[in-house]
């Protein structure tokens, strides 16, 4: 394995693992010095993540077409060790939203870079698979280690992952100081100025809009679930069950995305099927939550090696591409939370679960136009 695949795969693991720590003590970490605390400001504290990332998604993409990616990687994983040492240490509900926020922008730094790095193989079905794996190892190593140490001390996950943050900080520096300098690359913008008209077309182009919304929905509804789940389930599930149950989301996403990952499946095949098993087992998670994380861990699993191979046959830069499919991803998943959490009074967890099932399975009527770019 080559040192930038091995930083790569390296940095997802700790940022998804760092940032999941923190879901399973949502409700205590919210309530700080309150005496008592919501859904809304859990789903703040989780939503501050995402975010951060889809304020930075953008910017860091049209950057990375133009400059060295291997940077952008090492400034991920410093902005996610400095989040990871304030939300040791602060205590005030408002100081920890910033420090997501934080670390939702090290996200924003990292990923449409590692997925234009991994798009530009040959192997990259292969590659971008075992991306995804290492991707919800980290998320479920994550949830699960850190509701189990909560029983020790309620951010002993928070310093787990933020001490291999600074390990691994040292090594992506000594990689990036060893190496050869890049080639300087030919770029359409020499003044290195986004041209704003247009990064919003690919937005409103109606052969990518499928893309977008299909990515919005799937990755928003998984949003939907985690953050609501904790206070969902407070009064049937313990915390180590409900780390147990939301890791069976991410461990089931972890073997789909090396099985799919080296099958010859075409990339729309791989959207279709994640969004019915998805929608599936969004339903079954009312009343099954490991049997219905499961599912959706299936059903997403599938779709993150679909949809990034579909942006790869757009004709966009491959940064900014992957730049604006984050964009998408993490809109779904620091929004739709916030947007549902409106309405979490009058409907109710389960209606927003199902509502947000129904909305993910509607997608599939879409019509694709991307075909003549494959």
């Amino acid at each position: 394995m080559d040192k930038n695949r091995f930083l790569l795969y390296s940095t997802v693991f700790l940022i998804m693992g760092l940032s999941n720590a923190v879901i399973p003590v949502l409700p205590e970490i919210a309530a700080g010095n309150h005496g008592t605390y919501g859904a809304f400001a859990s789903s703040l504290l989780f939503s501050g993540y995402f975010i951060g990332a889809l304020l930075t998604m953008l910017p860091f993409g049209f950057f990375s077409d133009r400059y060295d990616k291997l940077k952008f990687v090492v400034l991920a994983i410093l902005l996610t060790f400095v989040s990871g040492l304030t939300l040791l240490l602060a205590q005030n509900l408002y100081i920890l939203v910033i420090a997501r926020l934080v670390e939702g922008a090290a996200c924003g730094a990292f990923f449409p870079v590692a997925y234009a790095i991994l798009s530009e193989y040959k192997q990259r079905n292969r590659y971008i698979g075992e991306f995804s794996f290492l991707l919800n190892a980290g998320l479920a190593l994550g949830v699960a280690l850190a509701g189990y140490l909560a029983q020790q001390h309620i951010k002993s996950g928070i310093l787990l992952f933020t001490c291999i943050a600074a390990i691994l900080l040292v090594t992506g520096t000594v990689i990036l100081a060893g190496r050869s300098p890049p080639e300087k690359k030919r770029v359409p913008n020499p003044v290195n100025r986004p041209d704003i008209g247009n990064i919003a077309s690919n937005f409103t182009n109606s052969r990518y809009l499928r893309i977008w919304i299909i990515t919005f929905l799937l990755f928003g509804l998984t949003g939907v679930i985690i953050a609501f789940y904790p206070e969902y389930s407070q009064d049937f599930l313990s915390k180590t069950a409900l780390g147990i149950s939301i890791a069976a989301l991410y461990v089931s996403a972890m073997i789909t995305n090396i099985v799919a990952g080296r099958l010859d499946l075409k990339y729309n095949t791989m959207i279709r099927v994640g969004i019915i098993i998805a929608s599936i087992g969004t339903l079954f998670s009312i009343y099954y939550p490991i049997l219905g994380f499961t599912l959706i861990g299936i059903g997403s699993g599938i779709g993150l090696i679909g949809l990034p191979v579909a942006v790869a046959h757009m004709n966009i830069e491959r940064g900014l591409a992957m730049g604006t499919f984050n964009t998408c991803t993490y809109t779904g998943l620091g929004l739709m939370p916030v947007f549902t959490g409106i309405f979490l009074g009058t409907l109710g967890f389960e209606t927003i679960f199902i509502i947000s099932a129904i909305l993910l399975f509607l997608s599939l009527f879409l019509k694709d136009r991307l075909k003549s770019e494959a």
